[in-house]
């Protein structure tokens, strides 16, 4: 039954939905300019508020994803009691996350939850933008790969600590990711509130956040596109990959021959050595740079830290410190994980591991697939168990295997995007600036969420 639409004094209908829009790290509300711009075009005022989260802004985002998701909680409640002063009434809620922001969200929700705004409010969707739910640590093995993680891990305050999984979180003596997926806690039960989950993930070329974490997946059939037949959606080929069917590794007598291959690889190799020798110049200077401002920012932050931790913030701590976990949390494994730089490749599980473990660690690029949109709540979270043993399983940790099974049980319909136009694809996918042409291609990806995603 429809809705019957508040009216305004003047006498037009009020919205009643509002939907939260949360950028990610070193990020600000300009780079969800285009999000906010294309929601309104599809919803007028009188269906739709629009909040763009402004609290976590540029270098604030290095505080960590409590902190931030506490601001972004008192930016929303502070919001709807302001429309509620004005004669509006919030009763849905929808929140969008890019890159950290989905993060942010996760733990903002869960602080709604608990305060209990979902019991005045109906959460409707849920949608994050390449955002990494696993961390940003790179599947590898060896010594030299965790120099990397370690490094990177400490460079972005407490930020970095979380993103790579090597932080404890209050007294769970767990990091806060891990937390944040437990099946117990506020935030995954905030998180099956809502009537649609969705995510999109680039399939290639996202050096800020690899595809196996923003799509909550073991396994990466996109590493060698050469060898994979890749399934489009039919009005959005060449960018959205078939919810179903996204890809099937090709036969052996349909790649192309090793020396072709070999070829290949080596005029793209050369194609970039004027990059390479530019690169060896610069990034000794920039890698400076960035440390140097690095550790300036890390200061700032933990002195930002201290004051919420004080009270001093403006943020009341008595109304964000609530329990974590209200049913019994899920035992978890070692707590600590050095990791690696996004930049290094990716390294998988040995063969006879990823089989033997398969029943209990692997959830496979087709297990959360749904050709058609569920139709109930106990719909939206069933899930496929066919397993596809084409691509080997990535060498994630114990926690973020149990990451991706907590997170697959609450169910996510994952879209998978081919931008071809840009080398880094991680800022395309929301067209976090308007002026590159090579982002035109995000334009069809924010289309596809509006068309087919989005409920109002």
């Amino acid at each position: 039954m429809e809705e019957t639409e508040r009216i305004a004094s003047d006498g037009r209908p009020k919205a009643e939905h509002l939907c939260v829009l949360i950028h990610g790290l070193w990020g600000n509300p300009k780079h969800m300019d285009y999000l906010a711009s294309a929601l309104r075009y599809k919803h007028s005022k009188d269906k739709l508020h629009i909040l763009s989260a402004k609290t976590n802004s540029d270098t604030f985002t290095y505080d960590g994803i409590d902190l931030g998701g506490e601001r972004v909680t008192q930016e929303i409640e502070t919001y709807i009691e302001d429309l509620e002063k004005e004669g509006s009434r919030i009763t849905k809620i929808s929140i969008v996350g890019y890159s950290l922001g989905g993060l942010v969200a996760r733990y903002a929700i869960g602080l709604l939850f608990s305060n209990g705004w979902f019991d005045r409010m109906e959460p409707v969707n849920f949608t994050t933008f390449a955002s990494p739910h696993l961390g940003v640590r790179t599947p590898v093995l060896g010594v030299h790969h965790r120099v990397w993680n370690l490094l990177g891990a400490n460079t972005l305050s407490i930020s970095g600590r979380q993103l790579f999984t090597i932080d404890t979180f209050r007294n769970t003596e767990r990091p806060l990711l891990s937390v944040l997926a437990d099946p117990g806690s506020i935030f995954m039960l905030a998180l099956a509130k809502f009537k649609h989950r969705v995510l999109y993930a680039n399939i290639i070329n996202d050096r800020s956040a690899p595809y196996y974490t923003t799509s909550i997946s073991t396994t990466d059939p996109y590493q060698t596109l050469d060898a994979i037949n890749i399934n489009y959606l039919p009005d959005y080929t060449p960018n959205i990959l078939d919810l179903a069917n996204p890809v099937s590794l090709k036969s052996p007598d349909t790649q192309p021959p090793l020396l072709t291959r070999i070829a290949e690889s080596s005029h793209a190799l050369l194609s970039r050595v004027p990059v390479f020798a530019l690169l060896c110049v610069l990034v000794p200077i920039g890698s400076v740079v960035f440390l140097i401002n690095s550790g300036v920012q890390t200061v700032r932050s933990q002195k930002r830290i201290r004051m919420h931790e004080e009270g001093n913030a403006g943020i009341g701590l008595g109304s964000y410190r609530i329990p974590l976990v209200v049913e019994n949390a899920r035992s978890t494994m070692e707590s600590a994980f050095e990791n690696m730089n996004a930049r290094q490749g990716q390294q998988y599980l040995p063969e006879s591991e990823s089989e033997d473990d398969s029943n209990s660690k692997v959830t496979h690029e087709h297990e959360n697939a749904h050709a058609e949109k569920p139709t109930s709540s106990e719909s939206n979270l069933k899930r496929t168990t066919s397993r596809h043993a084409e691509f080997p399983t990535l060498a994630l940790t114990p926690e973020q295997f149990a990451m991706v099974r907590a997170l697959d049980d609450v169910g996510f319909r994952k879209y998978r995007v081919h931008i071809h136009q840009v080398r880094h694809t991680h800022a395309a996918i929301i067209v976090r600036s308007q002026t590159r042409k090579g982002f035109d291609e995000g334009k069809v990806v924010v289309g596809h969420w509006l068309d087919n995603e989005f409920e109002v």
